[in-house]
Formats: structure tokens, C-alpha cells, sequence
């Protein structure tokens, strides 16, 4: 990214997706802090989540994190919520991404110095993940959320499972998961099928964990087929239909192309197609180029230098407008980020 300024992201995850004063009230009080720019609001009122994408100046969007966390406990209630996507509190997780100007180890101060606010002041349960963790079986969020919001109060008694700050279990806020992480690229196959089994099929053979394979008696570890992939299979109401809901956590390493092509080639086996993408959050620029490029060499054509055509390309053969909209300007992070005025 060429700029000199320092660049601190956070993309919270509100377990709230339906309620729009809710929602919109959570979104005000980020606004609320200069310097802090408010990129992109993403709702699932079949996942019952809303996640927020904002950027500025470090110390500005660790407060504006602190400031949206408080609010979305004062109107969330745990006790109340309910949808299809694994969740622990009111604010389920908050990642801060340096993007420019900021060290990982920078962004994990500013992380540990957010939850330990969290803790003391609003009294809530703060687990720090990625670069974050304390422990190396506190580093992955499945591991953490493992047993959801329903299983915390009794997690939280064991001792490898006490919070890093805010100790005591709060049944209407839950915990938040917090941490310092590289850009993640979030999004969601969809099927031409409404049967879950077909979505789970293929999330457990993509996901990096893989899965246990049990024949004749035996159990066997298989290793997914995607390096830094996490893969889980669901049917949404809101598209109505089976999906395979990917976090990608190194683009580099595992992009939307190559989980694009793998699950296509899994969906053909099963007798399934695949009907597009649905992004959820911001997308690298690079991620959609190359997707570009692809469709053309697939076709044989020569590849053009502008850029643009590239990403619209990318983002037609990945099926991102075919579920819901899909608009580059908001969506690409780096065209988010320009016209926020900070690159």
C-alpha cells in the first residue's frame, strides 16, 4: 500500500444481524471517533451477524473497537440470541489488521491493551487470539469458540480455559475473542443445492484441519486439501441455499481462486454445481486480479494490462455479484481504503 501514514483495521463481529437500531447504533458510536473511517457494514439475519470493517490511525480505532464493543453489550443480550453462525458474546470477536505504517507486534500491543480495558471496565470475558495468545491452544478462534455461547460459563471453570481479562462469566454480554491478525478473506460458496451434507462434504475436505475418516472400525486423520483454510457447511435462509462459509487466512498461500476451483472440482463429484460467492467484508485487490487473469488465459485470450477490467473480470468468474451485490469501489479494500482518504 503506498502511503506513509500508519494504518490500523478492525473488523468486529456483533452477534447481531436482524435488529437495524441495534446495528446502526453500533455503527453511530464508531463514527464518533476523528480519524477513524467506517469502510464497509456486512448483515446476515440467517447468521444473525453483522460484521463492520473501519481503518484510521491506531490509537483512534482501538478506541472506536473499545466504543463499539461497550455499545453492543449494553444492547445485546446473549441470552436472547440465536442463528447459524458459531458465536460466544455479544461482540464475538475483534481482529485488529496493521496495514501500513504499524507492526504486528504494535497491533498486538494495541490488542492486549484493548482487552484489558474490555475486562476491567465493561466487565467482560476477553480471550486474545492469533499473534495475541498467550497460549498455543488459545491461538485458533474454533478452539476458543469451541462449545459457543451456550458451553462458556463451564468452559470458563477449567483452567486452561480462564479468560486473559474479565475473569468472571457474564451471561448477557458472553466473551469476546480478541487479537492482532494478517488480512483474512472471508466469503461463502453457495451451492446449487439446499442439502447441508453437500456443503459440509466439502467444507471438511478443504478445511486445513481436516477430518477423521471412520472405516471399518478405524479411524483415520485425513488432512484437508487448502492450507490455511477454515471451512464450515451450512444452509442459509437469506439466499436459500446449502454454503460452503470459508475464512481464508493467507490469501497468499490459499486464494479465492484456488478455494473457488477446489470446491467446484468436490460440488462436480457430488453431482452439484456452484452458484457464486458471497463476500463477506473486504477483499485484497490482488485476490481478484489474479481470478481475472485466469478467466482470460481460460479462454484463451490475451490478458489486459488495465486493472480494472481484471478485478470486474475476477469477480464475474467468482460468482460475487451472482448472490448478492457486489460493488468494487466498497469492497476492494485498497478502493475502500482511497476513498476514505487514506491511501
Amino acid at each position: 500500500m503506498h502511503t506513509t501514514s500508519r494504518i490500523l483495521e478492525c473488523v468486529p463481529n456483533f452477534s447481531e444481524g436482524r435488529d437495524s437500531k441495534t446495528i446502526n447504533a453500533i455503527a453511530d458510536v464508531i463514527r464518533t471517533v476523528n480519524g477513524v473511517h467506517l469502510l464497509h457494514i456486512d448483515s446476515s439475519a440467517a447468521a444473525n451477524r453483522t460484521v463492520m470493517t473501519f481503518a484510521g490511525a491506531p490509537d483512534a480505532v482501538t478506541e472506536a473497537a473499545f466504543r463499539a464493543i461497550r455499545t453492543a453489550s449494553e444492547l445485546i443480550d446473549m441470552r436472547q440470541q440465536e442463528g447459524i453462525h458459531p458465536r460466544i458474546g455479544a461482540t464475538d470477536v475483534c481482529p485488529l489488521i496493521p496495514l501500513s505504517g504499524i507492526t504486528m507486534e504494535e497491533a498486538v500491543d494495541y490488542s492486549r491493551q484493548l482487552g484489558e480495558r474490555v475486562g476491567k471496565e465493561l466487565n467482560i470475558p476477553v480471550y486474545l487470539y492469533e499473534y495475541s495468545a498467550i497460549a498455543v491452544h488459545r491461538r485458533a478462534l474454533p478452539d476458543i469458540r469451541k462449545g459457543q455461547y451456550e458451553g462458556l460459563a463451564e468452559k470458563m471453570k477449567l483452567p486452561e480455559w480462564i479468560p486473559d481479562y474479565g475473569k468472571d462469566y457474564n451471561a448477557t454480554k458472553g466473551a469476546t475473542v480478541i487479537g492482532a491478525r494478517d488480512i483474512l478473506v472471508a466469503f461463502n460458496i453457495s451451492l446449487n443445492s439446499k442439502n447441508i451434507e453437500h456443503a459440509q462434504f466439502i467444507a471438511l475436505r478443504i478445511r486445513e484441519r481436516g477430518y477423521i475418516d471412520k472405516n471399518d472400525g478405524e479411524s483415520k486423520h485425513i488432512t484437508g486439501l487448502l492450507d490455511k483454510v477454515r471451512a464450515i457447511g451450512w444452509y442459509t435462509q437469506d439466499f436459500n441455499t446449502a454454503q460452503v462459509s470459508m475464512n481464508l487466512l493467507d490469501y497468499r498461500i490459499t486464494s479465492p481462486l484456488k478455494a473457488w476451483e477446489t470446491c467446484n472440482t468436490l460440488a462436480n463429484n457430488e453431482g452439484v454445481t456452484l452458484r457464486g460467492c458471497e463476500l463477506v467484508g473486504l477483499i485484497p485487490e490482488v485476490c481478484l486480479i489474479e481470478a481475472g487473469t485466469y478467466a482470460y488465459l481460460r479462454e484463451r485470450e490475451e490478458v489486459p494490462q488495465d486493472k480494472l477490467l481484471l478485478v470486474h473480470s475476477g469477480a464475474e468468474y467468482l460468482g460475487l455479484a451472482n448472490i448478492k451485490p457486489f460493488d468494487p469501489q466498497q469492497q476492494v479494500l485498497e478502493y475502500a481504503l482511497h476513498h476514505a482518504g487514506l491511501l
